[in-house]
């Protein structure tokens, strides 16, 4: 509900009609996906006797959860670039950040993560399955479903490795570049006042980067053979319930221009 609320008052409020809150929207879409695509069936095998999912519902809940996730990471990235020329590049920014660029970007993440989620659901479609068909998880994931499989994963093991560098790692580091280089420019600022309301525009994406980043590294940064099922539960939690969930709190209560879009939206329906 909270991101719906996000995406409700991106659209319907003109103030918030930016390069930010056009990202800010995406992000709230994939949030939704990620959520949807694992807690219902999550909560009804918590008040069902039988806790049991298909083989193709399994790899739809995987294909869709691995999209939304590494969606998320790509676009914290595109989000970091974003405040890099809002800050670094005041002058520049309306032409550097055009409709069709941010157009362009989105439509990019979603593709590519669309890509990265089919090939990693295609390969788990080729494995055999021949042992105890029991998921040690609440959601069907790419390492307890390899746990399980009967025929070689090389092959996907391979693929999840470059995954986890290209969308973890890369990302990350492009992340921390990009706030490397602001973090320099407000402290080359001379007025108080303008670090301020520097700091301020990008403080909301630094808490949502930082929340994110440290639940998937828990989850996924690791190696194979020190996988463990009850602390993969727990992290994964993390970031399919509780990042989701924080964003539309941090970027509404910490956001000024939100705030007054949402009090509008407030005062609209009371009267």
């Amino acid at each position: 509900m909270g991101n719906v609320l996000i995406i409700a008052l991106v659209t319907s409020s003109t103030g918030l009609h930016s390069p930010m809150y056009f990202f800010l929207c995406n992000l709230a879409t994939m949030d939704i996906v990620c959520t949807s695509s694992v807690i219902p069936k999550a909560l009804m095998g918590l008040v069902s006797e039988e806790n049991t999912i298909s083989f193709k519902g399994c790899m739809a809940q995987l294909f869709f959860l691995a999209w939304s996730a590494s969606s998320e990471l790509l676009l914290l990235t595109v989000m970091a670039y974003d405040r890099y020329v809002a800050i670094c590049f005041p002058l520049h920014y309306s032409s550097r950040m055009s409709p069709h660029m941010c157009g362009a970007l989105a439509m990019s993440v979603w593709s590519i993560c669309a890509v990265n989620a089919s090939v990693h659901t295609g390969l788990m479609t080729q494995l055999s399955f021949c042992g105890p068909k029991i998921i040690t998880h609440f959601f069907c994931e790419i390492p307890p479903l390899l746990l399980l499989s009967c025929s070689p994963t090389y092959i996907n093991s391979v693929m999840t490795l470059v995954a986890d560098v290209f969308f973890g790692c890369i990302n990350f580091m492009l992340t921390l570049l990009s706030y490397g280089y602001i973090i320099a420019s407000i402290l080359r600022m001379r007025s108080a006042e303008g670090k301020r309301k520097a700091f301020s525009t990008c403080s909301s994406h630094l808490i949502v980067v930082s929340v994110y980043y440290s639940s998937v590294f828990c989850a996924y940064i690791s190696p194979a053979s020190s996988y463990s099922p009850e602390r993969s539960k727990v992290t994964s939690v993390l970031y399919s319930v509780l990042s989701p969930t924080l964003n539309p709190l941090i970027y509404t209560l910490r956001n000024k221009d939100v705030k007054i879009a949402l009090g509008r939206i407030l005062a609209s329906f009371s009267h």
